[in-house]
C-alpha cells in the first residue's frame, strides 16, 4: 500500500469516474486503474462498483477512503510542520468569520494582511457561529473570528475588540431629532431582526428583551420582521418599514446627513459586542495567529476599541 494509490482511490471517490479521476492526479487513467485494482487485491475488498457510466463507492469502500482522506491529510500536515520550522508565517491561513463581521472586517484585513505577510495569503469562509466552531474541530478552518457569547468549544480564544451597537432609522423618524437613544425606547417600535442562527440576533434581544415576545413562533410577524443579512434589512429601513441594530463597524458615517437611513448611539452604557479569535489548542502556528490579531488591530474599523489583553 502506497499513498499514490490513498490518492488515486480518494480521487476516483471524488470525481465518481476514473478518468476525470485520473486527470486530477496527472496520470493516464490505465495507470490510476492498475493501482486501483493492485491496492483491491492486496486488501481483498472490492472498493468501486463498476457498473455503467458513473462508479459509485462499496460500502467497506466508503469507510477505507474516509481513512485514507485522513491518512493523506495527516500527510499533508508533517509537510507543513516542516514548512512552518522554517517559516512559520509561510503559505495560507484559512480563517472563517461569522457574517455580521465578514462585510465590514475582510476587506481591510485582506488589504493588511497582503501588504505585512504577503507569503501567508487568507483562505476566507463566512459562516455562522455554530458551523465555524465545527469546521475549527474538523480542521477545515485554522481559526476563527467570531462574536461573543459562545457555546462551550475547549479552545484557546484571545480578544481582539469591543464593538458598540448603533440604532439605524428612516431619515424622517421623530426620532432623528435626538442625540441618543434608550435602549427601552425600542420596545415601541417595529423591529427588524436578523433571523435564527445568526448570534447578532440574539445580542441584540439582549439590549431589548421585549422583542422576544414578539419575534418567538407562533406570533407572526406582529412587531418585527426578519431579514437574511444585514445589508437586506438596511435596504428595508430605509424603506420605512421599521427600525434596527446595528454593528458600529457596518456605519461608516454616523453623521451622514444625506441618503435615506440616520443613525444614532445608545444611552450609556451603550451595548455591545466583544469580538474573539478562536483556534484549536494542537494549532502550531502562534507566528500566524499573532500577525493576523495585528493586522486586525491596524484596521481602520469605525467606532471599535480594539483590545490587546488576551482573553481565554
Amino acid at each position: 500500500m502506497t499513498l499514490t494509490e490513498l490518492k488515486y482511490i480518494v480521487a476516483v471517490a471524488r470525481a465518481k469516474h476514473f478518468g476525470h479521476a485520473a486527470e486530477a492526479c496527472y496520470v493516464a487513467q490505465p495507470t490510476l486503474s492498475v493501482a486501483i485494482k493492485k491496492l483491491e487485491d492486496e486488501l481483498g475488498v472490492v472498493l468501486f462498483e463498476r457498473g455503467g457510466a458513473e462508479i459509485s463507492v462499496t460500502p467497506l469502500g466508503a469507510q477505507i477512503i474516509a481513512q485514507a482522506e485522513r491518512v493523506l491529510e495527516q500527510t499533508a500536515a508533517i509537510k507543513e510542520l516542516a514548512k512552518q520550522n522554517k517559516d512559520p508565517l509561510a503559505g495560507p491561513l484559512r480563517l472563517g468569520v461569522i457574517y455580521t463581521i465578514g462585510p465590514y472586517l475582510l476587506p481591510p484585513l485582506v488589504t493588511a494582511m497582503i501588504d505585512k505577510v504577503p507569503q501567508m495569503p487568507l483562505v476566507l469562509q463566512e459562516n455562522f457561529t455554530v458551523r465555524l466552531l465545527e469546521l475549527l474541530r474538523q480542521g477545515e478552518l485554522d481559526v476563527a473570528i467570531m462574536a461573543l457569547p459562545l457555546p462551550e468549544h475547549g479552545m484557546s480564544m484571545q480578544a481582539l475588540y469591543d464593538e458598540p451597537f448603533v440604532v439605524a432609522m428612516p431619515k424622517n423618524h421623530p426620532w432623528t431629532a435626538r442625540k441618543t437613544i434608550p435602549a427601552d425606547d425600542l420596545k415601541s417600535e417595529n423591529m427588524l431582526l436578523l433571523g435564527n442562527g445568526h448570534c447578532f440576533r440574539d445580542q441584540v434581544l439582549e439590549v431589548c428583551p421585549e422583542m422576544a415576545r414578539f419575534a418567538a413562533p407562533g406570533n407572526g410577524m406582529q412587531r418585527t420582521f426578519e431579514g437574511s443579512s444585514l445589508e437586506t434589512i438596511r435596504h428595508m429601513v430605509a424603506s420605512g418599514i421599521g427600525l434596527t441594530v446595528l454593528p458600529r463597524a457596518s456605519v461608516p458615517d454616523m453623521q451622514v446627513r444625506e441618503g435615506l437611513l440616520q443613525f444614532r448611539p445608545f444611552d450609556q452604557p451603550a451595548p455591545s459586542r466583544r469580538v474573539v479569535i478562536v483556534w484549536r489548542k494542537s494549532f502550531t502556528r502562534k507566528a500566524a495567529i499573532d500577525a493576523l490579531c495585528e493586522a486586525v488591530a491596524a484596521c481602520p474599523l469605525p467606532g471599535v476599541n480594539h483590545l490587546h489583553a488576551a482573553d481565554k
